[in-house]
């Protein structure tokens, strides 16, 4: 790997600054830019430009710790990322955001980690922990927390629930902005989100729903991520209101992290004809003065962080610097991997198929409609499939059985239904069940369910297909979230376990995420957590039975 020291690149320069680009030289020495130096007779063969910023992403939800996330991320030009912790927080509390601060700092890469806001994200489901005002305090008083993760109760933050202000008010004690999380709020409620404090959000999925928060004076963050794919739908903002906008992932897969990252992003944003300078703007600048980052913009005394393109067309990532070290070149990463403990907490037993009945009351029930691409969901009223006088998986009608157990201890399974999965014979489940990370699973039959289930407490964490009996596992023993192995090693196996998943018959871009955030709450309209069937509408539990 090459160390930082002195030395000078040429080509087409991008001053995002001063709003142009010109041919010249960089001269780097220690890490820091010292001289930029126009000069028209230089013949550029690529074009120099600061490094990519992923404006929000969990890092947990790529299964790989901080250091490998930063392995596959610098391939793509990306040099930092604005980091929400909560799902490893949600498993272990500070020691967890703690371990993710600290694996980061052993790696070339900018890692800006939050103070998770809400841990557990509700009351209404078990996590196996809990950060309340003074741990919030501890986190947003370091100056490498940056600022108050989403806020996820957004209902408590319109009504002006004393708890959840509370955690807004610390973190404008410490000068930290506030991360929102607010799908679907408009009107009236979106005017009192925003005047609390709330400052960005990046669960827009209409124009309509984003411009209203832009005129309440929040900025978006136009997310495409594994599941979750909004850019299509929000890129026109980049017209009008590029200033407030910013990129993310929110949560990202490996096998799409290996493929691309924030690169890609740009590249369509391109292609659709949107300035290439603006674009870059969004990307780089706006992140970095809202969340006040020590990330270099390619000016005379920032750190030299940086990436080399092939043009601002094509936007081909030839080389990426952090620090002025070079971390990668022509597709290769050149940082080492680091060797990683794997803190954790995962105390369920197994599971029978009798824990996971449900006997048929001669009533519709109510169940899951998932939608491909989204978090929400809506709720269908169903008449089940019965046998041996209990509800079943109906393969026929796509309706399958879903299960969310509580892995931080002893309890009963709580059981539900849901469609378009898709898949016509076995199961899959993940110990990955956004936010507080019980194990999910759906499946065709009982047997099945079980089966994924109780392999996946065999190894105290991972995603698993079984398929006539036959399983195969991806372990994530760090939390139940992540893999300490090598990033790519985790990627292919987690691109191979997804086509399994297809194999079964799912026509889900990505299965395992959209089964993640069947577990999550605070987006509406129906979900499952491992107390049972729950409405993020009303806020409050719901009966599986329909009353007639």
């Amino acid at each position: 790997m090459q160390k930082s020291s002195s030395y000078t690149l040429v080509g087409n320069i991008v001053d995002l600054k001063k709003n142009k680009v010109f041919t010249g030289r960089i001269y780097v020495d220690n890490g820091r830019i010292t001289a930029i130096e126009p000069d028209a007779s230089v013949s550029p063969a690529h074009t120099i430009l600061p490094g990519l910023i992923d404006s929000h992403i969990h890092v947990e939800s790529s299964m790989l710790i901080p250091s490998e996330f930063a392995r596959l991320a610098v391939v793509n030009g990306t040099v930092a990322t604005v980091s929400d912790p909560h799902e490893i927080a949600n498993v272990l509390g500070v020691e967890g955001v703690e371990f993710m601060i600290q694996n980061g700092r052993k790696v070339p890469f900018k890692f800006y980690f939050g103070a998770p806001a809400c841990v557990p994200a509700t009351p209404f489901e078990t996590s196996g922990a809990s950060l309340g005002a003074e741990e919030l305090a501890g986190l947003l008083r370091r100056d490498e927390v940056k600022y108050l993760s989403e806020m996820m109760n957004f209902p408590g933050v319109i009504n002006h629930v004393p708890e959840e202000m509370a955690k807004i008010e610390i973190a404008h004690k410490f000068g930290k902005p506030v991360d929102g999380h607010a799908p679907g709020v408009k009107g009236d409620d979106a005017r009192k989100y925003a005047g609390a404090g709330v400052t960005t959000d990046h669960e827009c999925f209409t124009m309509e729903e984003a411009l209203e928060k832009i005129r309440y004076g929040m900025k978006i963050q136009i997310r495409e991520g594994s599941a979750a794919k909004n850019f299509e739908a929000l890129i026109p903002l980049m017209e009008k209101h590029a200033d407030k906008v910013l990129f993310c992932s929110d949560d990202k897969h490996p096998d799409d992290l290996s493929e691309g990252h924030i690169n890609q992003l740009i590249k369509r944003a391109i292609a659709k004809g949107y300035d290439p300078l603006l674009v870059l703007k969004s990307v780089i600048v706006n992140p970095i003065e809202h969340y006040k980052l020590d990330v270099g913009m390619l000016q005379v005394g920032d750190a030299a962080d940086m990436i080399v393109v092939d043009n601002l067309k094509d936007f081909n990532v030839l080389a990426t610097y952090v620090n002025g070290q070079k971390v990668a070149e022509n597709g290769h990463c050149l940082i080492e991997s680091v060797a990683e403990e794997t803190p954790n907490k995962f105390l369920a037993l197994p599971i029978t198929e009798d824990d996971i009945a449900v006997k048929d009351l001669g009533k519709q029930i109510r169940v899951i409609e998932a939608y491909d691409g989204e978090l929400i969901t809506g709720v269908l009223n169903v008449k089940p499939h019965v046998i041996d006088g209990n509800i079943v998986s109906d393969v026929e009608q796509d309706v399958m059985k879903m299960v969310v157990l509580n892995r931080y201890g002893q309890a009963k399974p709580a059981v539900g239904f849901i469609k378009n999965v898709g898949i016509k014979k076995g199961a899959f489940a993940s110990s990955v069940a956004h936010d507080s990370h019980n194990i999910v699973a759906v499946g065709t039959s009982d047997k099945a369910i079980t089966q994924a289930i109780n392999s996946i407490i065999k190894s105290k964490g991972g995603v698993v297909v079984v398929n006539d009996a036959h399983e195969e596992i991806l372990p994530l023993p760090v939390a139940g979230l992540m893999s300490n192995k090598d990033a790519w090693e985790v990627a292919e196996r987690y691109k191979y376990l997804d086509k399994k998943v297809h194999e079964l018959g799912s026509q889900l871009r990505a299965p395992f995420m959209t089964l993640s955030f069947m577990a999550l709450l605070v987006i509406p309209d129906l979900k499952l957590s491992d107390k049972g069937l729950f409405d993020g509408t009303t806020f409050s539990f719901s009966s599986l039975y329909v009353d007639a």
